[in-house]
């Protein structure tokens, strides 16, 4: 008998179903992308210290850095709250118009470039339709794949952000 709960284990299998459509459906096409979600006017990243230091170049120390995002003089795309740095509104420094992510494969990648537009949450499966990518009738596909055909899957949208669509998989 397993160790793990019913509910732990499908949010397993939805994660691993999030990532096999990341792969065969979203990532393909985004070199194609009229709105690549790295010029970060739909996606927001969060990110911690090492990685905005990486990202934007930074010599500067964390404690200098705060100083001049409070001052208003640091780069108008990058927030301070809680501990973490949000970039919006400005494409990423790693975003490369010819060759696309130069940091994707490295450990300053950020985790919403790894799971947006699609990401499992506690259980569900959350669909961001401002990705282009986004096809909900190929990720239920995916998902039924995955879980097998005993798997019925219930497709709600959020009242106040539409384009997130939660797909719920009870078996």
């Amino acid at each position: 008998m397993s160790s793990q709960s019913p509910r732990r284990n499908l949010a397993k299998e939805l994660a691993a179903a999030a990532a096999a459509y990341q792969s065969a459906a979203v990532i393909p096409h985004c070199p194609s992308c009229a709105a690549p979600c790295c010029k970060l006017d739909k996606l927001v990243l969060e990110l911690d210290w090492a990685q905005t230091k990486g990202l934007w170049r930074l010599e500067e120390s964390r404690k200098e850095f705060d100083k001049r995002l409070a001052a208003g003089r640091g780069p108008i795309e990058i927030r301070p709250a809680n501990g973490l740095y949000y970039a919006h509104s400005r494409p990423c420094p790693a975003f490369d118009a010819s060759c696309g992510c130069t940091v994707y494969t490295t450990p300053l990648k950020p985790v919403g470039c790894s799971d947006f537009p699609v990401y499992e949450d506690e259980g569900r499966i959350t669909a961001d339709l401002r990705c282009e990518a986004v096809d909900l009738e190929a990720l239920k596909a995916t998902i039924s794949n995955t879980l097998g055909p005993d798997a019925r899957i219930r497709q709600s949208a959020d009242k106040e952000f539409p384009f997130l669509v939660t797909l719920t998989v009870k078996r």
